[in-house]
């Protein structure tokens, strides 16, 4: 009778052990760092969060709560083992955005980061890095005239404010939202208005003409010209130029004569001079 007694004692202290090591092992995992990159995010950034894990049970789900202005979003986080990511999509500027990642193991337990924040802060645009690129008068519709712009900066450029006038009257104003990327091309398709963001005056390849980039503050950024004003704009008759007035260059260069248009492409490197643009 006491051996058997002894038998369930062993067999009770044995069974306590194993819920005990079961215990241990459906604990809650831990959380050891959460981090993002960029570290300071501007309005065109993506932020990508990622979070390392450490248990003894395996991750479940690993979710990425974010609340940006008045909006709010929960993002699923993909990865394997101990290290998960998903990325807060790109905010306007100054916005403030908090965020926590929430992980459950296999378990079923629960673990919540704490909050982190950021706010999105872009750079100031710097207009001196924006050019007039290329202008091509020469189409036969104005719907296929253009005006291309360039940014020959490393940095976004926001042409909301941004004027360009033609003739010394104004023909085209940048929007919220409208942005030239560093080293990137920005094309006005269409003259006389025939396009929804087109530039709303003429634009002639055979007569004296002149085109300036205001920043927002009204300071002058760039111009081209050709001919003079005489008694006005336009009044100036020259010999019709059948191509495309180009930086060669790109970006940099004099305006040349180039043959073929390259809209919101690398110009040429050379071209033929034009003795009626005044450089």
């Amino acid at each position: 009778m006491k051996k058997i007694q002894l038998a369930f004692m062993l067999l009770a202290v044995v069974l306590l052990a194993s819920c005990v090591k079961d215990n241990v092992y459906e604990g809650p995992s831990k959380i050891d760092a959460v981090s993002m990159s960029p570290e300071a995010p501007t309005s065109f950034d993506d932020v990508v969060v990622t979070v390392t894990v450490s248990g003894l049970q395996a991750v479940k789900t690993a979710t990425l709560n974010y609340k940006a202005g008045t909006t709010s979003g929960s993002l699923p986080m993909a990865g394997s083992g101990n290290t998960y990511t998903a990325a807060i999509p790109a905010q306007p500027d100054g916005t403030k955005v908090t965020y926590t990642v929430t992980v459950v193991n296999e378990a079923g337990y629960t673990t919540v980061s704490p909050e982190k924040e950021f706010t999105v802060g872009d750079k100031p645009s710097d207009f001196t890095k924006l050019v007039l690129n290329e202008l091509y008068g020469a189409a036969d519709a104005d719907a296929d005239k253009f005006i291309e712009l360039y940014n020959n900066g490393d940095d976004p450029i926001k042409l909301k404010g941004v004027v360009i006038k033609k003739d010394e009257e104004e023909t085209w104003r940048g929007l919220e939202g409208e942005v030239i990327m560093g080293h990137s091309f920005f094309t006005i398709v269409g003259a006389k208005g025939t396009t929804p963001r087109g530039f709303s005056s003429g634009f002639s390849s055979k007569k004296s003409v002149l085109v300036e980039i205001y920043d927002p503050n009204n300071n002058l950024v760039d111009k081209f010209q050709r001919g003079e004003k005489e008694d006005a704009w336009g009044n100036q008759s020259l010999a019709k130029v059948s191509g495309s007035w180009s930086r060669c260059p790109n970006g940099t260069g004099k305006f040349m004569i180039t043959d073929t248009p390259t809209l919101g492409a690398k110009n040429p490197d050379t071209g033929t001079e034009d003795p009626t643009v005044v450089q």
